[in-house]
């Protein structure tokens, strides 16, 4: 979050890179952007001013410019190399590789424009207005507005689906008005019927549209949905809170780690020496194997020819710890604290075996490999859900690290784990089909018909065996 006087406050695994606190400034600051990689963000002042930290780089400002009216807001581009910033009278201003696809400067609004959204490919963006109005360019879609109603308080914000097929509106009072297609953008709640002493600046999504945070003027903030409630700014902030932005942990890149139909493999111990050719786009690679402790001798090897693509892996299979961890024993889902305990050791072990071998690069999202074989206990569903409680609680809660999926087969994770369904994404090894697409609407039917005993990610990878290229590694597909 940020204060307008440009100080910045970071909770979890969002790093704090610095602010303009203690600077001398023209205008006060009115809003922030964060990198889609979660290396940096941009501070904005109501006279166009731009403020870089971290790996965010500078692309232009009004700083310098007479403007008509005053900055409110700004959004990053996707590619995390440019930005939008609007104005109160609805004037849009582009830099680096933002496009301009519009605005409503120079025409008569009901309410004033109080900030904005750019769609997820960057080729377009929302404008909202204190009246509930939304204003749509580029190929953002128009899915409903409360322009024309009667509100208890004026909207402050927006945030927007992920996926783009929807946005959610704030009001002062907390109130929160949801608009998509097919039901995608859920209300998961809001402060409208409660009391509260500082208004409601900022509304920030998570990274998979499965809830979504609220800031006051204060610094609290209040969670909603699957959000984690990572803390709010100090008592006694030294000016009022007027931004809230995502940061996306140490570095994952939130969703989707892949554009859909993406393609590569997921590589392992067993390809070292082998790797598969390029061009590819997935590169998803073993940290450690079936034995406790036991680490890929090809790890570096392989997350170099990841590049981009990386995603790492570790395996899950049962095993004994004596050492206590936080959560296991009062877990209700975990109901072995024993095998949670070595859930947790063993992936918290396998994420420090890959900053060890790797450093920054661990910091990616982990899929944690649930399979039949290895020692799971054949008999005992109870006892593997607990390790895969620990291992998730391990990555997510302790490493910090917001995307921890799971890679397993849809016909067997019932026999294995029974109902735990975490939030987190899922890669099932899906061979049905003709094509990996055909496939991966094949796994999203299949994995429907279980109900909700899975993870309530979307299928975001499946893996198959390329027969038609023969090759021997298993193939990559982002659904």
């Amino acid at each position: 979050m940020d204060a307008s006087n440009g100080a910045v406050y970071s909770f979890g695994g969002a790093p704090n890179y610095g602010s303009m606190a203690g600077q001398p400034l023209n205008k006060p600051i009115v809003g922030m952007a964060s990198m889609p990689t979660g290396r940096g963000y941009w501070e904005v002042a109501s006279d166009g001013g731009v403020f870089t930290f971290g790996a965010a780089n500078f692309y232009g400002s009004e700083g310098n410019v007479k403007l008509v009216a005053p900055i409110v807001g700004m959004t990053a581009a996707p590619t995390g190399h440019g930005y939008w910033l609007v104005a109160a009278d609805g004037g849009v201003f582009t830099f680096g590789s933002a496009n301009f696809f519009g605005s409503e400067g120079g025409v008569k609004l009901v309410a004033p424009i109080v900030g904005m959204s750019a769609t997820r490919t960057g080729q377009g963006y929302w404008l909202v207005a204190a009246d509930g109005g939304i204003f749509t360019f580029g190929n953002a879609t128009f899915f409903g507005s409360m322009g024309g109603h009667v509100l208890a308080q004026p909207i402050t914000g927006m945030a927007t689906m992920p996926t783009g097929t929807g946005y959610w509106l704030v009001a002062t009072d907390g109130g929160v008005f949801t608009f998509g297609g097919g039901g995608t953008t859920r209300f998961y709640g809001s402060l409208g019927a409660q009391l509260l002493t500082q208004p409601i600046v900022g509304i920030s999504s998570l990274y998979n549209g499965t809830g979504y945070w609220l800031a006051s003027a204060s610094g609290g903030v209040t969670p909603f949905g699957q959000a984690i409630f990572w803390g709010s700014a100090p008592q006694h902030v030294t000016a009022p809170i007027v931004g809230i932005a995502t940061g996306v942990g140490n570095g994952d890149p939130g969703s989707p780690s892949f554009q859909p139909g993406s393609s590569g493999y997921d590589v392992s111990g067993y390809q070292c020496g082998q790797l598969p050719p390029s061009p590819h786009q997935v590169g998803v690679v073993e940290v450690a194997g079936w034995s406790y402790g036991s680490v890929n001798p090809c790890l570096q090897q392989e997350v170099t020819w990841a590049a981009g693509g990386l995603n790492l892996y570790t395996f899950l299979s049962y095993g004994k710890s004596t050492t206590p961890e936080p959560g296991c024993a009062a877990n209700p889902t975990a109901p072995t604290p024993t095998a949670c305990n070595y859930g947790y050791g063993a992936a918290l072990q396998a994420y420090q075996q890959a900053q060890a071998a790797v450093a920054t690069r661990a910091n990616v999202p982990w899929w944690l490999d649930v399979e039949s074989g290895g020692n799971w206990s054949p008999t005992n569903v109870t006892t593997n859900r607990s390790v895969a409680v620990g291992a998730f609680d391990a990555l997510h809660y302790t490493a910090n690290i917001n995307t921890v999926g799971f890679y397993f087969s849809l016909s067997r994770w019932n026999d294995l784990v029974g109902r735990y369904n975490p939030p987190g994404p899922l890669f099932p090894a899906w061979w049905t089909g003709p094509t990996p697409a055909y496939k991966c609407a094949n796994a999203r039917t299949t994995a429907a018909s279980l109900g909700d005993i899975l993870p309530t990610g979307p299928i975001q990878l499946i893996q198959y065996t390329d027969s038609v290229k023969n090759m021997p590694f298993d193939g990559d597909y982002a659904c």
